[in-house]
């Protein structure tokens, strides 16, 4: 199956030079957060693909305006064509602001849907904008990911973990795929198309 991974930065290549050779037998869109509703609705139109997304932290404006075509996953256990995904938007922090968690807060998060988790036996793929911590984050900073996302690849180890929020740009030793037990995790910003 061919999944195309977006987050963070609208490409001006699919945006402004679209062309649909490119995304030929892409299955399934998924959006890790921080990017433009219009977008998203751009690539649901262009391409024949579902298209699931979570929230980034600056997605505050899909309140008012969410992508049109798309499903929302965060915060549910949503089943696509038999793939059991589990999604969590925002990023870490302490502020009072939409889509931004404190630690405890994404615990609380998680945990409400534990019973979705369970009578699901587990998940295949977590989708979050935020990565978990120590695994692809960066520490001590705004980007550092969740302590909570770490403990769920723990104990259910799903196949993958696809997030956003570390640009590239951030820093040049940046991974964009890191093995870690059974699952391999990708950082969605831009865009990539992959198998499973």
């Amino acid at each position: 199956m061919k999944i195309m991974l977006v987050s963070d930065e609208e490409s001006s290549y699919i945006w402004d030079y679209f062309d649909p050779e490119a995304f030929r037998g892409v299955e399934l869109i998924i959006s890790c957060g921080d990017l433009d509703s219009r977008y998203l609705s751009f690539l649901a139109t262009m391409i024949p693909a579902d298209v699931l997304y979570v929230h980034g932290n600056h997605d505050k404006p899909y309140l008012t305006r969410p992508p049109e075509g798309c499903t929302s996953i965060d915060g549910k256990l949503y089943v696509w064509k038999g793939i059991r995904f589990l999604g969590f938007g925002g990023s870490r922090s302490n502020r009072k602001v939409p889509f931004e968690y404190s630690e405890r807060q994404m615990r609380t998060r998680i945990w409400r849907r534990k019973l979705d988790i369970v009578l699901n036996k587990g998940f295949d793929i977590l989708v979050t904008h935020s990565p978990a911590f120590g695994l692809g984050d960066m520490p001590g900073t705004y980007h550092e990911g969740f302590h909570a996302f770490r403990k769920l690849l723990d104990k259910y180890q799903p196949r993958y973990h696809f997030y956003g929020h570390v640009h590239k740009r951030y820093r040049a030793s940046n991974q964009q795929e890191i093995k870690y037990g059974r699952t391999t995790l990708i950082n969605a910003c831009g865009y990539k198309i992959i198998e499973i």
